[in-house]
């Protein structure tokens, strides 16, 4: 299987060179000698642009050759790597198609890096509600009639944005979706960041680049074996201006991008092409059954999947629930106390991302226990009646940037803060998804499911002054 950069990093440490050129560790000759044992194998493929190396703002070696090899496992036109996650692929693609004032429909539950790139652009987003499933009680996916509505109400949009799947593995099928939107020649740019397996075929969802997507975006640092902040971008169509697209690649990126990196997305492509050709799909489906029915034995424990029959569950995520009815905070705990790290918790499960052939299993004596801890421990808190997005299919914020800047501000106690105009953005993280966003009207069902949260410990990205239940709003009135 070729690996073209990471053999030409491989090729060229093994050749002793001296290294009078940067990073400072030289190669390794230079570190701490207490973290030299776990960092001097990785120290000596860290390298930058030499001769034969290659420059991943202007490629024409090995690194175009990986990627091209990416490109061509994904049908995509073009692949390109990104070494500041999937997060500057976001970036990238909307500032591709956006201008300032333009108007950009986005599924309202995107990561915070879509709805930063929306700010940056300046452009006008318009929010599309996702469906709420019954039994996770969680935003899943944005049905067609929405989609359908917002084209019908905006012709003019810039662009459209998804998610794909959602945080917890749920996918449908989007070419209805793509389909519309192409009709009035709206570009279709989905953050896929935890599908990039999907590459594998059954029995995982269908890849959105085969549904028609104009760009996505995947972690795959994420699903794949890659290095943290790994990841790819799909440009598919000529729709988006290809080269606007790599101008903003190469701004928002690192102009020393880190080699490891790269040559761990040229990995893990290469792993999921061996995977293919040498037929083990099956064998991993398999290895993730064995898997579930593992954590299907915590007595006290259940696993949960969507109700609607028209989502695919990726079978890389794990969704359990305590029958005894804690919330998923404190089974992450009880989880963590034994060992095993979920991905996430929300208010009434955990999410676990199993690996596609991974090795490690609980032993069953591990299992037992945390079925006792669970049924040990006392519930704290009651599940919500809701989880706080709007009813409306199809919103926009009330004012457009720069009325807002003309608006002073003031922290205002929860209490006294529904029906006012944050300031700020609210962030449960994971899953990174605004709870409220700087410029929304703040609703009494927000301000209750963000209190719960609070009283709950979860971890928020915002204000400091959150923890005293304040949050940062707009006086409605003009700067006299």
């Amino acid at each position: 299987m070729k690996t073209p950069l990471y053999t030409a990093l491989v090729n060229h440490a093994e050749g002793h060179h001296y290294s009078f050129h940067v990073p400072g560790h030289h190669n390794g000759d230079v570190f701490f000698d207490e973290a030299k044992t776990f960092f001097e194998t990785i120290l000596k493929v860290d390298l930058t642009e030499l001769t034969g190396l290659d420059d991943l703002h202007e490629p024409s070696g090995v690194i175009k050759e990986a990627q091209d090899l990416v490109s061509q496992l994904y049908g995509a036109e073009e692949s390109f790597f990104l070494v500041n996650g999937s997060t500057v692929g976001n970036l990238a693609m909307i500032l591709a198609v956006c201008q300032p004032g333009d108007t950009i429909l986005v599924q309202r539950n995107c990561h915070k890096s879509v709805f930063h790139a929306i700010e940056l652009s300046g452009a006008h987003p318009v929010f599309l509600t996702p469906a709420i499933d019954e039994t996770m009680a969680v935003p899943t996916h944005i049905l067609y009639e929405t989609v359908e509505d917002a084209i019908s109400q905006y012709p003019h949009a810039k662009g459209i944005v998804l998610t794909y799947p959602n945080y917890y593995g749920h996918a449908v099928d989007l070419k209805p979706i793509i389909e519309e939107a192409h009709q009035h020649d709206i570009p279709v740019l989905v953050d896929e960041a935890h599908g990039a397996h999907f590459v594998l075929g059954h029995p995982f969802p269908q890849l959105s680049l085969k549904a028609g997507a104009d760009v996505v975006v995947q972690s795959a640092h994420k699903t794949l074996p890659a290095m943290t902040m790994g990841s790819y971008l799909h440009l598919n169509s000529s729709r988006i201006n290809r080269d606007r697209l790599a101008y903003y690649l190469s701004v928002l990126q690192s102009s020393s991008p880190s080699y490891p990196i790269m040559a761990s997305l040229d990995i893990a492509r290469a792993y999921a092409e061996d995977l293919l050709k040498t037929n083990r799909t099956a064998d991993i489906e398999k290895e993730l059954i064995n898997l579930r029915e593992v954590f299907s034995q915590i007595n006290g424990a259940e696993i949960v999947e969507p109700a609607d029959d028209r989502i695919q569950q990726d079978p890389l995520k794990l969704c359990i629930r305590s029958a005894y009815g804690h919330s998923g905070f404190e089974l992450k705990s009880i989880f963590e106390a034994n060992g095993i790290h979920p991905e996430l918790a929300d208010e009434r499960q955990v999410l676990l991302i199993l690996p596609l052939e991974g090795k490690n299993k609980p032993a069953p004596e591990l299992i037992s226990t945390i079925g006792k801890r669970i049924k040990d421990t006392v519930v704290q808190h009651d599940h919500p009646a809701g989880i706080g997005i709007p009813s409306e299919k199809v919103t926009a914020l009330p004012y457009r940037k720069n009325k807002l800047s003309a608006f002073k501000k003031e922290s205002v106690p929860f209490a006294e803060a529904a029906g006012r105009i944050s300031a700020e953005p609210v962030i449960p993280y994971p899953p990174g998804i605004p709870l409220i966003m700087a410029g929304e009207r703040i609703t009494k069902e927000t301000i209750s499911r963000l209190t719960r949260l609070i009283d709950l410990n979860v971890h928020i990205q915002g204000s400091n002054q959150l923890k005293q239940k304040q949050l940062t709003v707009y006086i409605e009135e003009e700067k006299s």
